[in-house]
């Protein structure tokens, strides 16, 4: 029943790696206890300098009370200090951590679970780091991503990818409120500096990509066009560039991204347009024999001209089934 998963940072000056966080060994359980396989929230840096992020389970087989499963972590790590610790386990007993966002100033962190035996509903919740209280927990909480304004404070979500947007505002009592409008909700962008975030998600109609946007200060919702190029739809990462004109994306998420070419797609919010910057299969299969084929993680620098992505991929070769499994992890940098 036990996983692991780790955390590393990547020197853009020395281009080295360093290893960070061991989950397994910060636990430090007995044998024969559950221990997480993933990191599957985001890594949010608070303005105490301390980095955030949740823990996930890789099957409901284990998050069992034979396996001694009370709930999954909250944990912190200091780059400068070395340190890591756990903040918090199970803000929501009984349930894994997939999806967060970070309130760096109010340290706020806000999540979305998944029950451990996956009965459950998926549950929203706001933890209250400074005061180590659970604020709010409400059911049908985010299907798998949170938007979070620095403008306002406010944090929202929805209950599927695409679904009625739901507000929580830590200023108030009160518990996430329904704002009657529907929007897509895969992949969110941070806010740009005129108070938009854009979001990915794949429409209930057609199962198309589309991107859509969000005005902080105003509250309204757009959708602004279509995001596929190919035939992958499934995107789970989005980043926008400093002047706020360009996004960037891959679709392809869970394992197929390879079949359109693994294409690493820019967008301009202005004019609607899409721009394929780089196709990175087949050429890193033939250069080190890398197969990138989806990704959950991309961060764009702060100048906009170099765009980081980690990767689950395969150097194995294809499978008995015709296709390209999970058995490497990658960063590129374009």
């Amino acid at each position: 029943p036990a996983g692991n998963a780790f955390v590393y940072e990547y020197d853009a000056t020395t281009k080295k790696l360093r290893q960070l966080v061991d989950v397994k060994q910060l636990l430090d359980l007995p044998k024969g206890h559950y221990a997480p396989g993933k990191i599957h929230s985001r890594i949010d840096m608070g303005s105490d300098g301390w980095l955030y992020f949740a823990t996930h389970r890789g099957s409901t087989r284990v998050t069992t009370d034979e396996y001694h499963y009370k709930g999954d972590w909250i944990i912190r790590h200091h780059p400068g200090k070395g340190k890591t610790e756990i903040v918090k386990q199970a803000p929501v007993p009984k349930h894994c951590i997939p999806t967060s966002v970070l309130d760096p100033e109010r340290l706020i962190f806000y999540g979305g679970t998944a029950a451990g035996n996956r009965k459950d509903p998926v549950m929203f919740f706001a933890y209250d780091i400074r005061n180590d209280k659970v604020r709010h927990t409400v059911e049908h909480g985010p299907h798998r991503y949170l938007i979070f304004s620095r403008s306002t404070g406010r944090a929202y979500y929805v209950n599927a990818e695409e679904g009625e947007l739901m507000r929580y505002d830590p200023s108030t009592d009160k518990g996430p409120q329904p704002m009657g409008v529907t929007l897509g909700l895969r992949a969110a962008t941070e806010e740009t500096s005129d108070g938009y975030v854009y979001t990915a998600a794949r429409s209930k109609e057609k199962g198309d990509a589309t991107i859509w946007r969000f005005n902080t200060k105003t509250e309204k919702v757009d959708k602004i066009g279509s995001a596929a190029v190919g035939n992958e739809t499934y995107i789970t990462t989005i980043d926008v560039d400093p002047t706020g004109r360009y996004l960037y994306y891959i679709p392809g998420a869970h394992g197929g991204s390879w079949r359109d070419g693994t294409t690493v797609i820019q967008f301009d919010v202005k004019t609607g347009k899409k721009k394929i910057i780089a196709f990175l299969h087949p050429v890193l299969k033939e250069k080190v024999g890398y197969v990138p084929i989806g990704t959950y993680g991309s961060a764009l620098s702060p100048e906009g001209d170099k765009l980081y992505i980690t990767w689950n991929g395969n150097r194995a070769g294809l499978s008995d089934r015709g296709k390209y499994d999970f058995d490497t992890t990658a960063l590129t940098v374009i």
